[in-house]
C-alpha cells in the first residue's frame, strides 16, 4: 500500500488514539512520511475519540482524513458514521463483538473481528485495538508485523513496560485471524 489513509474511530477509553499512535511510530521505524491527528469529545471516557493518520511513501499534504482507504471502526455509532467515508477499494475492519451489523458494499473490503471478546478470552482485556491493528496490518501491509512489535519497544514508556509483551499477543492474535 503506498499510502494508507487511516481513520481509528471508537469510544473514549476504546484505545483509538493510542492504537493511531502507534502505527505512527511504526511509520517512522520504516521512514514514512506520516501524519497523526486524534479528535476526541469532552468526555474523558466514553465520549467519542478517533484518529487519522495517513502513512506514505510521498510527503503528506495534510493530516485531516475525510475519505480513508481504511476505516477501523471500534463501536457501532463509529462504523454507522464513518463506513460510507470509506473510498472505493478501500478496507474495513470492525470490531463484531459490539457492532451488530455488516456493510452493504460490494465495493470494499470488509472484515470482521471479534476483537473485544478475544480480548477478553485471552486475558487481554482493553486490548481489543491492538488485535483489529493486527489484522490490518496483515490485510493492508500499511507497516510490517516486525516493525509493529519494534515500535512497542520504543513507543511504550518505562514505566509500563511489563504491557509490551501482552500488546505484541493482541497484535499477533489480530495478524492471525
Amino acid at each position: 500500500m503506498n499510502t494508507a489513509t487511516i481513520l481509528i474511530a471508537g469510544f473514549g477509553g476504546q484505545g483509538a488514539l493510542f492504537a493511531g499512535k502507534f502505527l505512527a511510530y511504526s511509520g517512522l521505524i520504516e521512514e514514512k512520511q506520516l501524519s497523526w491527528l486524534p479528535s476526541y469529545g469532552p468526555e474523558m471516557r466514553g465520549g467519542t475519540a478517533n484518529c487519522a493518520v495517513t502513512l506514505s511513501d510521498e510527503p503528506v499534504g495534510s493530516p485531516i482524513v475525510t475519505e480513508p482507504n481504511v476505516l477501523i471502526a471500534m463501536n457501532r455509532p463509529s462504523f454507522d458514521k464513518f463506513e460510507p467515508a470509506v473510498v472505493p477499494d478501500g478496507y474495513l475492519f470492525a470490531d463484531s463483538t459490539l457492532i451488530d451489523a455488516e456493510s452493504q458494499r460490494k465495493d470494499i473490503k470488509a472484515f470482521y473481528v471479534p476483537a473485544t471478546k478475544m480480548a477478553a478470552d485471552m486475558g487481554l482485556t482493553g486490548l481489543s485495538n491492538m488485535i483489529l491493528i493486527g489484522k490490518m496490518v496483515k490485510e493492508t501491509g500499511a507497516v510490517s508485523l516486525s516493525d509493529a512489535e519494534e515500535a512497542f519497544k520504543k513507543f511504550v514508556p518505562a514505566k509500563k513496560a511489563a504491557l509490551i509483551e501482552k500488546n505484541i499477543e493482541a497484535l499477533k492474535a489480530g495478524f492471525e485471524y
